[in-house]
């Protein structure tokens, strides 16, 4: 499988200790399968960072990740238990993981499902309220995440 990494620099190796906390599947390495979000998500780091937009492209040997028993969760839609994992991963302000997954794959918790998370956060509405705030949202973008050395083992740079 192909995946894209957006950046503002060109990652022919990967070093998890670039990763940033405190995002939604924790400290990693995140790519999608999506073209078109990579390249958003690189001229994104641009505005944020400066420098020019890079796409980096990897293959995944999921056959093989999943046949060397790597620790994978698998999130098919937006719910409570994607909903509290995004949470408890946002939250957390260390570079310790608050799970034990080698490699997540999910819906990307984008600015307007940011947006709603704030409104939670804030008590402004319920956890039943935003996942049906989010039950109807078209467009869902999926994100994979490389948390372990052993995971980026199995990302080839194309």
């Amino acid at each position: 499988m192909i995946l894209y990494h957006g950046s503002n620099v060109e990652v022919n190796e990967i070093d998890l200790n670039r990763s940033e906390v405190g995002k939604d599947f924790g400290v990693g390495f995140y790519l999608t399968a999506s073209k078109d979000q990579a390249e958003r998500m690189a001229s994104r780091r641009v505005r944020l960072y400066g420098g020019d937009p890079v796409v980096s492209v990897f293959e995944y040997d999921e056959a093989s990740a999943k046949k060397d028993s790597l620790v994978l969760k698998d999130f098919q839609f937006y719910s409570k238990e994607w909903a509290d994992f995004i949470l408890a991963n946002r939250a957390n302000g260390t570079r310790t993981q608050s799970h034990n997954y080698d490699i997540v794959h999910g819906p990307i918790a984008n600015d307007d499902v940011g947006f709603q998370i704030r409104r939670l956060l804030a008590g402004i509405i319920t956890i039943d309220a935003f996942l049906e705030e989010l039950k109807y949202k078209q467009g869902i973008t999926y994100q994979y995440f490389f948390a372990t050395e052993r995971s980026i083992k199995y990302l080839k740079r194309v």
